[in-house]
């Protein structure tokens, strides 16, 4: 039996930014080539691995460290995985790139005034609610109570700002067949 190569996206920008779309569509888009991907969203994980989450730096390394460890088994195992998570230091997403062999960086690029406003707007399933004005009230959010490290050198830029969710995905898409699934 001849198994899969399995691969790992890592979706990374400010909150509000368009990570969980996006990379919702790019496993739609995905799925109708029939390659069936598994998404890792960070805020679903986090409320198994610290119910009662504090956002200490402790925490947030363990947090990303697990989230690292998920996707290099899932990998390992042929499954193709994207990784949706702020990850606002650049050593998270560093340490999956140590971990798992195919492994790229996408960057959703949105200034933050526009994250800001999409997140007041947006309901999201996951994800804490109002995280720009707990910040606003002391609580660390990546990009403003905490600094946001952009990646030096991501495989793929999408500017959510200028490009639709569709847009964003396809190019994403576009990167995936040229690069893993030649």
């Amino acid at each position: 039996m001849q198994r899969r190569e399995g691969w790992a996206i890592w979706v990374t920008g400010l909150p509000g930014c368009g990570k969980t779309a996006i990379s919702r569509k790019v496993k739609e888009l995905l799925n109708e080539r029939g390659i069936d991907v598994k998404i890792l969203e960070l805020d679903e994980i986090r409320r198994f691995v610290t119910p009662n989450p504090t956002y200490s730096d402790e925490e947030r390394d363990i947090v990303y460290a697990a989230l690292a460890y998920m996707a290099k088994l899932l990998v390992e195992c042929g499954m193709p995985v994207i990784i949706d998570a702020t990850a606002h230091r650049r050593k998270y997403r560093e340490r999956a790139r140590t971990l798992i062999s195919r492994f790229a960086e996408v960057y959703v690029k949105c200034p933050l005034e526009v994250c800001m406003q999409r997140e007041r707007q947006r309901h999201a399933e996951h994800s804490p609610s109002r995280i720009y004005e707990k910040a606003q009230r002391g609580a660390r959010v990546p990009g403003v109570g905490v600094p946001y490290e952009e990646p030096l050198d991501p495989e793929v830029v999408v500017e959510s700002d200028k490009l639709s969710v569709a847009e964003s995905a396809r190019k994403i898409v576009e990167f995936i067949f040229s690069t893993f699934e030649r």
